[in-house]
């Protein structure tokens, strides 16, 4: 936009000498010459063309002398496109057409002006478009560095979360530990003298305040096995633990693609682990692939579980009680298991959301 505002106002100065000579034919022949150089330096980019046809206009003069009056023009559009070599010849062409034509000083000197002014116009548009292009240099290097900060922030703070999750965990299972080593401890043996108190007395009196007492350590014990449980149930991490079963097993490549919040319901979570063992158990066993994979995904409405190998096995409808007690753990969870045995062996599972609320 800026350029074509200079040659508007280049063409628009070349215009001056107007008010001192009357247009004739050749005067708009030149101006129409003029204003196809302007188009041609607008729409075309290849430099050689702009080159030859500045230099057409300005040999142009030769024959008609007219061409002079719009000199600047072309001057402009010569160190527009950095092609200083070329307005030597051509400031030499225009002295000497000036010279024969015997210009008048007013008219020869606004010439003169028009082409310094040209030359300053095509300099600070130069510069301008520099300092634009820093700018944008700069803007994006500049967002650039936002982006990967942003992404260093969220790296940074997922790490924190999953660091605090794994350290909740450690203390879950470090808690169930104790409850269970200790206080369960203390309880079994509570439990066992009562039971030993409780044969030995033969008075009817403290009969039945034994009974309660043993009826209330008992209950308490199985409120310590039920958080025990729980606590440890909570623990365990899905992702890690198929991590784990990976870890171990060794007979081929494994690949594995766990997407999965932590808020996996328990029933889900202890399936997928028994099903993913049950999995690999069978491709060491029955199976003689090259690569297996295992893909666990989180959708809005539903958990995914696949387990796929390249090697050749039984067919489906021959499973033995592995794949039976997956077939029964998924319609347990509601969900739903397919079975395939082409090009492979692959175990597709899906579970809905809802039901395991």
């Amino acid at each position: 936009m800026k350029h074509l505002l200079n040659l508007t106002a280049v063409l628009l100065f070349c215009l001056l000498p107007l008010f001192f000579v009357v247009p004739d034919m050749a005067y708009v022949t030149a101006f129409l010459c003029t204003v196809c150089l302007c188009c041609m330096d607008l729409f075309l980019t290849k430099r050689r063309v702009i080159l030859a046809a500045c230099l057409c206009f300005l040999a142009a003069a030769l024959i008609c002398p007219d061409f002079l009056y719009f000199y600047p023009t072309a001057g402009y559009i010569l160190l527009h496109r950095n092609l200083y070599a070329a307005l030597i010849p051509a400031a030499a062409l225009a002295w000497m057409l000036g010279f024969r034509m015997e210009l008048p000083p007013v008219i020869a000197w606004s010439q003169i002006c028009v082409f310094f002014l040209a030359c300053i116009l095509e300099r600070r548009t130069a510069e301008c478009e520099e300092l634009g292009q820093e700018l944008k240099r700069i803007r994006d290097d500049s967002k650039e560095r936002d982006l990967l900060l942003t992404e260093k922030n969220r790296a940074l703070l997922e790490k924190q979360d999953y660091e605090i999750y794994t350290a909740t965990l450690k203390e879950r299972n470090r808690i169930a530990r104790e409850i269970h080593d200790n206080v369960g401890h203390l309880l079994s043996r509570s439990i066992l003298l009562m039971g030993a108190l409780k044969a030995v007395s033969k008075e009817e009196t403290i009969s039945q305040p034994l009974d309660s007492l043993e009826l209330t350590l008992n209950s308490a014990m199985d409120n310590i096995r039920r958080s025990v449980h729980d606590l440890h149930d909570e623990a365990v991490n899905l992702e890690e633990a198929i991590q784990g079963l990976l870890k171990d097993f060794t007979f081929c490549p494994v690949t594995c693609q766990c997407d999965v919040s932590r808020a996996v319901p328990r029933d889900v979570k202890y399936s997928f682990i028994s099903i993913t063992q049950e999995a690999l158990s069978n491709i060491i066993r029955h199976s003689n692939a090259t690569r297996a994979s295992v893909t666990l995904r989180e959708h809005p409405a539903l958990y995914q579980l696949c387990i796929e190998d390249n090697g050749n096995r039984t067919k489906a409808e021959d499973a033995g009680i592995g794949l039976s007690n997956m077939k029964e753990r998924i319609l347990a969870l509601n969900g739903n298991i397919q079975i395939s045995s082409d090009r492979g062996f692959k175990i597709f599972i899906t579970v809905p959301k809802e039901k395991t609320a």
